[in-house]
């Protein structure tokens, strides 16, 4: 059965997850404000196999967050991921990071809308079902108060920007799942065996993250 580790650093939540056939054996994670992922991924990685009692040599694949994200957590992870697979000679998965946090959404009707902080009242977002099939395609977009209102049926909208977009998106049907911030990479373990089972991997040598926004560098302000 296979062994694959599942690494999620798109967020403040910085995750790892062996999984065994789908199955979640261990996860080790922490969200912090100041991003610690350099710090902590790969002592995470460390741990996670040495507590299941398997080796290196026993994994089948690595799967890591594909984004959109933060740029600097994705590269992190992005580079621990490929790094583990040029050493070991695995494939690499990459999973759609809306995806891995609408799995927490636990509805039977309606539609999820997975949203990630993209800074002031833009976010990342797509919409899936309970099933998690994509129904539309992820965007970079500003919430205003029309947004989304072409669904009559029930939203339920998960992530980090609740705090943000809950008094801009007030109609009836739609629901703030306040308790689901994060994506985890417990939730990788099911999509990235479907993944492996039909071979669907990424070219470790030319794989890069999904930001979806090129990357802005500022420059601090000077003192008076």
């Amino acid at each position: 059965m296979a062994y694959i580790l599942n690494i999620e650093t798109a967020t403040k939540n910085c995750s790892v997850a062996l999984a065994k056939g789908g199955k979640i054996i261990l996860c080790k994670e922490i969200s912090e404000e100041g991003y610690s992922h350099a710090e902590r991924l790969h002592v995470f990685i460390e741990e996670c196999v040495k507590e299941a009692g398997v080796s290196f040599q026993d994994l089948s694949a690595i799967a890591v967050s594909q984004g959109p994200g933060s740029y600097t957590g994705l590269r992190i992870g992005v580079s621990a991921a490929k790094g583990l697979c040029f050493a070991l000679s695995i494939p690499l998965i990459a999973i759609d990071t809306l995806q891995t946090l609408a799995a927490q959404a636990n509805v039977a009707d309606g539609l999820i809308v997975p949203m990630l902080d993209a800074r002031r009242m833009e976010v990342y977002s797509a919409v899936f079902n309970s099933k998690l099939e994509k129904q539309r395609a992820i965007l970079a977009e500003i919430i205003i108060e029309d947004s989304f209102a072409e669904y009559d049926e029930k939203l339920y909208f998960i992530g980090d920007c609740a705090e943000k977009c809950k008094s801009v998106l007030t109609r009836s049907n739609f629901i703030f799942l306040e308790d689901i911030k994060y994506p985890s990479a417990k939730e990788m373990g099911s999509i990235s065996f479907e993944k492996f089972k039909i071979n669907d991997t990424v070219n470790v040598a030319y794989f890069e993250p999904y930001y979806l926004k090129d990357f802005m560098v500022t420059t601090p302000k000077k003192q008076p």
